[in-house]
């Protein structure tokens, strides 16, 4: 965006906490007066005269021109989680994965080299993998939580670090300042996704991180209703890299979308702390179970990136816990997994996760089923793991529930 005539901002004190910035970021009021912020649910914006509209396309003059690229509820959306993301511009997607593919669009071309955590999103490996890699877009997948590994894997055409901490679904922690300084010795840059933590939990950008991804599906919404994502970084980069593939390839977040996102912000923090809290309860219970033999949550001390992750956490281990049920032979193992998630009366058996409802699932067969059983068992994912992403019931009854299935093994 030009020097020229800017959109106007709310009005916050500079020191504002970010639980403000959830609920008061965005755009000015309308004319109006509204305190809920508006809905604006319109394909395309009237321009006063034909020199207006052209300075407005041209991109000389910040304005709402075509909701493709630019709309004011969307606008909205991503002033509020750039400001808690510590970011000075966010750009906001019709879903995680395409804010992936318009990371990977802007800052990639055939022959540059991306090192990417193997722990990642089984969708986010088959994209960098797969489909970039048909363009000639080379990647090396290395362990989350080996920085060695990450340096090693460096060569004079690396481009871009990409990491998902906690990663899903073991909950590995990656140390975001050591892989930052890794990415900027080598003219790279660092991308983190924040999906499991979120900005009330872990603000990458204080750590070093040049972009910070978001599935706004998950614990932004909060309540399983929409699809959505985003990049958060510079103005530079949002403005130079991304905003000119956005209008060409229109992987736009529609305005209603953004505005239950947007609404979702405002009690992301009250949300992430009680379901972190119940998290960490469910956890500690599922340490002590005999039927379980490995526990993965970052809250515990017994997780091997236990102090970083409370460095990097604001304290808290976050609300997904994975757990590994005991099983004489992969076959067996899955066959408990399968009998512990479907005795469940209260959890929802769902891929999804972040919602206000306890969601259960098996990573192997769903979220991870579309890699291979070598990329699988390279990430850790076994078929005796099973996922659970805590909401808001009682946790004795979110026990009870897996207890049903955890005694038939």
């Amino acid at each position: 965006m030009s020097e020229g005539k800017r959109l106007p901002r709310v009005e916050l004190p500079a020191d504002a906490r970010i639980d403000t910035i959830a609920v008061r970021e965005g755009l000015p009021a309308t004319p109006w007066g509204e305190n809920s912020e508006a809905l604006f649910l319109t394909s395309s914006f009237v321009h006063p005269d034909a020199e207006t509209a052209a300075r407005r396309f041209a991109n000389e003059e910040e304005a709402f021109v075509y909701s493709r690229f630019s709309n004011p509820t969307v606008m909205m959306m991503e002033r509020r989680l750039a400001a808690m993301e510590g970011t000075e511009a966010c750009i906001a997607t019709s879903s995680g994965m395409a804010a992936i593919m318009l990371l990977f669009m802007g800052l990639l071309k055939a022959g540059d080299h991306v090192v990417c955590s193997q722990s990642v999103f089984g969708s986010t490996i088959k994209l960098l993998q797969g489909e970039f890699g048909k363009f000639g877009v080379e990647s090396t997948f290395v362990s989350q939580t080996d920085v060695s590994a990450w340096r090693a894997a460096m060569r004079p055409n690396t481009k871009l670090l990409f990491a998902e901490t906690p990663s899903n679904p073991l909950t590995e922690v990656c140390d975001i300042a050591a892989l930052a300084e890794i990415a900027h010795a080598g003219g790279a840059l660092l991308a983190v996704d924040n999906c499991f933590c979120s900005p009330a939990l872990q603000q990458p950008a204080k750590l070093g991180a040049d972009l910070i991804i978001h599935s706004g599906t998950k614990y932004l919404d909060g309540q399983g209703r929409v699809i959505a994502g985003a990049i958060c970084a510079s103005e530079a980069l949002v403005n130079d890299k991304f905003v000119p593939v956005m209008r060409s390839a229109g992987m736009s977040l529609s305005p209603f979308n953004a505005w239950v996102v947007l609404k979702g912000l405002e009690t992301l923090s009250i949300r992430m702390r009680a379901q972190s809290d119940k998290a960490l309860q469910l956890a500690r219970w599922l340490e002590a179970q005999p039927q379980v033999s490995t526990l993965y949550y970052p809250g515990l001390p017994s997780h091997p990136q236990h102090e970083l992750a409370m460095r990097q956490q604001s304290g808290l281990g976050g609300a997904v816990v994975s757990f590994i049920v005991k099983g004489d032979t992969p076959e067996a193992a899955r066959a408990n997994a399968f009998a512990v998630i479907d005795a469940t009366r209260i959890c929802s058996i769902t891929a999804n996760l972040g919602d206000t409802k306890t969601t259960i699932t098996h990573p192997a067969s769903t979220s991870h089923g579309r890699l291979t059983e070598a990329q699988r068992q390279a990430a850790g994912i076994t078929q005796g793991m099973i996922r659970v992403a805590v909401g808001l019931e009682d946790v004795e009854d979110l026990k009870a529930d897996l207890a049903r299935g955890l005694h038939k093994i």
